[in-house]
């Protein structure tokens, strides 16, 4: 029997140091300690031992458990240590070595721009209102005192879903939302995406981006029309600045307007950016049409309003001196990189 167990003793120092794996270690122990185990097998045959022989062999026997579960847990141990130290050597992190930097993005220009006027506006008590861009002839048309037929409809030809349904062709569709919904005193602008059959070129998109802007109270006049774009344009392009109103037609606007400002580059001594002329236009306005309030429930013998309404893009590339529109939506970022 002692010889067996030194022989035990043996063979399993020989495995150990044979082991690679920690499951291979568990498999030994199984091996000599599981219920069909080699020690266990001699626990079972000790009946065959002589009587007076038994406890000095059971002493062997259980000397010789402890020492195997003593060495497979120091295996175990030693091997979950090295298998540790490896994944620390695999996952080292160099807190010495330079940062990798990540490239941080920007505003795209026109949504830059559109941020800028809105917190102008926004500075000057108006809301943000937003409206949907797939719209009712109506709204974009009829509400705004353009009935079928009429003239004006042909300069914003738009793409139509249907007789009654198309997309938008200007964000004035907001203010008769807008005016249908809420009671005076009204003070919003409406940025967003409009629409129009134009042929691509350097000044044209069938895509574009209006921002248009609605007063209504009482007592309001072309006065505060007057000294709101004023404001507007000193904020935006500089103390400097200067407007003109020249006379126009809108069909929702009575008397209309073409905005114009002082050029912000040569301060209207005239230059290539404003063609020699001093003056860049920027937007159109007027008072609200009486049609356009009775027909949203507001009556023009009590309240009065303006509008005005101006393209984004035109903004974005006097601003940065853009020539050609279709850069702002070719998406090269050698171009974007320079907004960033």
């Amino acid at each position: 029997m002692k010889e067996k167990l030194q022989a035990m003793r043996d063979a399993l120092e020989r495995e150990l140091d044979a082991v690679r794996a920690s499951e291979d270690v568990e498999a030994l122990r199984v091996k000599y300690l599981g219920k069909k185990g080699e020690l266990t097998g001699l626990l079972r045959s000790m009946g065959s031992v002589p009587a007076e022989e038994r406890p000095a062999m059971g002493k062997l026997v259980n000397e010789l458990r402890e020492h195997i579960e003593g060495v497979i847990g120091a295996k175990k141990e030693l091997m979950r240590a090295a298998g540790m130290q490896l994944k620390l050597e695999k996952e080292r992190l160099d807190v010495t070595a330079p940062a990798v930097v990540r490239p941080i993005g920007g505003r795209h220009p026109i949504a830059a721009v559109t941020k800028e006027l809105e917190d102008i506006f926004i500075g000057m008590g108006f809301d943000i209102v937003d409206g949907p861009e797939v719209e009712y002839d109506y709204y974009n048309f009829e509400a705004l005192n353009t009935p079928p037929g009429h003239p004006a409809r042909d300069a914003q030809d738009t793409f139509y879903v249907n007789d009654k349904v198309l997309l938008r062709s200007q964000t004035s569709t907001v203010q008769i939302r807008t005016m249908e919904k809420t009671k005076p005193p009204i003070r919003v602008v409406s940025p967003g995406r409009v629409y129009r059959s134009d042929a691509v070129d350097a000044t044209h998109s069938p895509m574009f981006h209006q921002m248009e802007g609605l007063v209504v109270d009482k007592g309001i006049t072309m006065g505060d029309l007057k000294g709101t774009l004023e404001l507007f344009a000193k904020t935006l392009f500089g103390e400097e600045t200067k407007l003109r109103f020249r006379p126009h037609h809108f069909p929702f606007t009575e008397p209309s307007a073409e905005v114009d400002v002082s050029c912000f580059v040569c301060g209207g001594k005239g230059c290539s950016v404003c063609k020699k002329e001093g003056w860049i236009e920027i937007l159109g306005a007027g008072m609200v049409h009486p049609n356009v309030l009775r027909g949203c429930g507001i009556d023009p013998e009590v309240y009065s309003g303006f509008a005005f309404g101006l393209g984004i893009e035109r903004i974005v590339m006097k601003k940065y001196g853009i020539s050609d529109m279709r850069l702002l939506y070719e998406n090269d970022i050698r171009f974007l990189r320079q907004f960033g």
